[in-house]
């Protein structure tokens, strides 16, 4: 017993030193959504909140993102979240995928799939009640109806 928790402090102390990469890559303002869409501010503060760790370059890396294993975790969960929708940088996003993008916001929030489970037990304030999924759906939804009308306005110029 004694020497199988030797073994387990010996193996967590030497993951200490495989430290994956914390990154914040900076923020064009240009690029972040709110210069390209309506973002008011309740919603940008649901946004903030609920969505930013892992979808933006703005990312509060909490105390246990630096202690293996959870730190392999954090990085990699964050990597494939902004891989998947940065808030950050908007604005490379053509207006077919920005639709997209918007109609997925819609959908995962809807559905109670963002943000994910995991997360909310560390991050209580991240939680949304009903009524912040009503809103941040309508938002998407909204803006995604505008982003199509500007689209088939410009088409037909």
């Amino acid at each position: 017993m004694k020497l199988g928790l030797r073994i387990a402090a010996i193996v967590f102390l030497l993951a200490q030193f495989v430290r994956p990469e914390r990154t914040n890559p900076s923020v064009d303002p240009a690029l972040v959504v709110q210069s390209h869409l309506e973002v008011p501010a309740r919603i940008d503060s649901l946004l903030r909140v609920s969505c930013y760790d892992c979808h933006s370059n703005e990312t509060e890396w909490p105390w246990y993102a630096s202690v293996a294993p959870a730190s392999w975790l954090c990085v990699k969960d964050t990597n494939e979240g902004r891989r998947h929708l940065n808030f950050s940088e908007w604005g490379n996003y053509p207006p077919g995928k920005a639709g997209h993008k918007l109609d997925e916001i819609a959908e995962y929030v809807e559905e109670g799939e963002m943000p994910l489970a995991v997360y909310l037990p560390l991050h209580s304030d991240a939680r949304l009640s009903d009524e912040d999924r009503v809103a941040l759906v309508k938002w998407a939804k909204g803006e995604r109806e505008k982003l199509l009308a500007a689209t088939a306005d410009e088409e037909n110029e």
